[in-house]
């Protein structure tokens, strides 16, 4: 393996999992880099400040600034020891005051009780997912009755042009092939909002708990 293939390799490992100072670093980049996709992930909840809100994934932690501002009670989800060190430091005050709980855990396994969240937000995240059932039924589950899901995702025909991604393990899936999964989970896509994000194109998958038959 070359030094540019090397490099590449430890990115890619970074980005699905960042740990030590490095991890750090990626985590201020996914802010920085992600900014405008989190921004409207986050608005396409439609939140009104009552709400218990989940950022699964949240990296960085822009999204649970975001939620902050626009819920009652933030939980934030993420598999990656660095980053929950990070938001224990940035958000300690939040955390002592009760208004955000951080946890370790991944969307198949949330580690949150059954219908306790009105809204649940995750970009970038089903990447390194294998069993997307699993994940879908997993937000189904913690999701209040008609709560919303929204979930942020590269464009999979431009992601899947990048040798980094496709070499180093990402699961690049047709955005169909989502919605399917999302809608065989009982979490009925009822928008999809497409625009332009570093250079790769975004799409928002915007859905509801389906509350069964009427």
């Amino acid at each position: 393996m070359g030094l540019r293939d090397s490099f590449q390799a430890g990115l890619a490992r970074q980005l699905g999992h960042p740990s030590g100072l490095r991890g750090r670093i990626v985590g201020t980049m996914l802010n920085r880099r992600n900014r405008a996709a989190v921004v409207k992930a986050v608005a396409a909840l439609g939140l009104t400040g009552g709400e218990t809100a989940v950022d699964v994934g949240f990296g960085g932690g822009l999204g649970l600034t975001l939620l902050l501002d626009q819920a009652r009670l933030v939980h934030g989800v993420d598999i990656s020891a660095t980053m929950l060190d990070r938001a224990r430091t940035a958000f300690r005050e939040e955390i002592a005051a009760g208004r955000l709980a951080v946890h370790e855990g991944s969307i198949t396994a949330l580690p949150l009780d059954a219908g306790s969240a009105d809204a649940i937000v995750s970009t970038n995240t089903i990447y390194f997912v294998d069993d997307l059932g699993l994940a879908f039924a997993e937000v189904a589950r913690v999701l209040k009755p008609s709560g919303r899901f929204v979930l942020g995702i590269g464009d999979p025909e431009l992601m899947g042009r990048s040798r980094m991604l496709t070499d180093n393990g990402f699961r690049i899936r047709p955005v169909a092939e989502v919605e399917s999964a999302l809608d065989a989970a009982g979490l009925t896509s009822h928008e999809h909002e497409r625009f332009a994000h570093s250079g790769l194109g975004f799409h928002l998958l915007i859905a509801r708990k389906d509350t069964g038959p009427k």
